[in-house]
């Protein structure tokens, strides 16, 4: 099963890891988690400044097209966005920017760690939907891996009690449905690079959703100071690097190796949510955490773990 967090997986054409490199992939790794959070910094307080969350997607998504555009343009590299499979691109899309809505809206509605938190359980959700739409049978590990995760949600955000400041129930469902999202993307994503390399999936996400958000824009979109649209500049430029972060490192790396860099997320968001909007994380976050990030990594070994004893039931087989 594909890796929920992972925006691509190695082996596809020309995104297949030439040479392995494990500490480049990690240290790119590293930043894309920074990047990832920094973005998440800037979605909010251009959100707490006035913009509105369609406003920040179209921006996220046109600036992504004209880098990445630009970028294969000038390297002489456009071919790579060829492509045969555009209904499965759209389809794609189509998630991903139902996923954007839910993932920047758990951003504005909840404090940064939180938010961050909940992204974590990606991996869980993706093991649920492995049960319900690859017919998978589900053993004690993973079963145990679902189980820590949703426990960790439960400690951190304390539903059933007082809620601590700056957390709504509709913040947690909507931080809830971001990360279901994601594996359910991951699944799309697993097919597509099947046949499609890493830079026509990032690009055509952004291509086809672009129009999308554009149609909203005129409802939505409101005048803005020289600041606001500094930050909703530099959110895009930041979240368009990051995709890219993401994908390059693959290059060099499996996800199952650089997976724990994406935890890292956390300690960024709680800094920035501590010194820039006064949100010091609950000690309820550094109790369910563990467990959340626990049931993400428990859930990557024994995936790693199940694809190796594949690979030996295949070799053996062919003797």
């Amino acid at each position: 099963m594909h890796n929920p967090p992972a925006c691509a997986k190695p082996g596809a054409m020309d995104g297949s890891i030439a040479r392995p490199r494990p500490l480049l992939a990690l240290f790119v790794r590293l930043l894309a988690a920074f990047a990832l959070a920094t973005m998440g910094m800037l979605v909010k307080l251009a959100g707490d400044r006035g913009a509105h969350l369609i406003e920040l997607i179209f921006w996220r998504q046109l600036l992504t097209v004209i880098l990445l555009g630009a970028g294969l343009a000038l390297t002489g590299r456009l071919a790579m966005l060829r492509t045969q499979r555009l209904p499965a691109h759209a389809c794609r899309a189509a998630s991903g920017l139902f996923g954007m809505l839910f993932t920047y809206g758990a951003v504005l509605l909840l404090p940064l760690a939180e938010a961050t938190t909940l992204g974590f359980t990606a991996p869980v959700f993706a093991v649920l939907l492995a049960i319900v739409l690859l017919r998978e049978r589900i053993g004690p590990y993973r079963w145990g891996a679902v189980a820590m995760g949703f426990a960790g949600v439960i400690v951190v955000m304390q539903p059933f009690g007082g809620l601590h400041e700056g957390v709504t129930l509709a913040g947690i469902a909507v931080g809830l449905v971001a990360p279901f999202m994601v594996a359910v993307i991951s699944f799309q994503l697993q097919d597509l690079n099947t046949t499609e390399n890493p830079w026509s999936i990032v690009f055509w996400f952004a291509a086809l959703s672009t129009p999308v958000a554009a149609l909203a824009l005129p409802f939505v979109a409101a005048t803005h100071d020289a600041l606001t649209w500094a930050l909703i500049l530099g959110m895009g430029l930041v979240g368009a690097g990051a995709q890219m972060l993401l994908t390059t490192s693959l290059r060099f790396g499996s996800a199952a190796v650089i997976l724990l860099m994406d935890y890292t997320a956390l300690l960024w968001a709680s800094f920035y949510g501590a010194y820039i909007f006064g949100q010091a994380p609950p000690a309820s976050l550094w109790l369910g955490a563990p467990l959340i990030i626990g049931a993400g990594l428990l859930i990557a070994w024994r995936e790693r773990q199940l694809a190796k004893a594949s690979r030996v039931a295949s070799a053996a087989s062919q003797e």
